[in-house]
């Protein structure tokens, strides 16, 4: 089954708490000042760090374009 989620950041609004990276399973995240992708390869899109951000800064998007 294809993946159809894409992981998405909004830098602008990350005030870089660290929740998402210390909910992440995987470890597909990391914050120094803001949060960034530093191993999209291990990503299985599970949402955690979705739920977890208070500011809503991290998300999935779907991709599937047959709406």
């Amino acid at each position: 089954m294809k993946n159809n989620k894409k992981l998405v950041i909004n830098t602008a609004w990350c005030k870089g708490c660290g929740i998402c990276s210390a909910f992440c399973p995987k470890q597909v995240l990391e914050v120094k000042a803001k949060v960034k992708i530093v191993n999209l390869d291990a990503c299985i899109y599970c949402g955690q760090c979705e739920m977890r951000c208070p500011d809503y800064a991290i998300y999935l998007e779907d991709t599937n374009n047959d709406a």
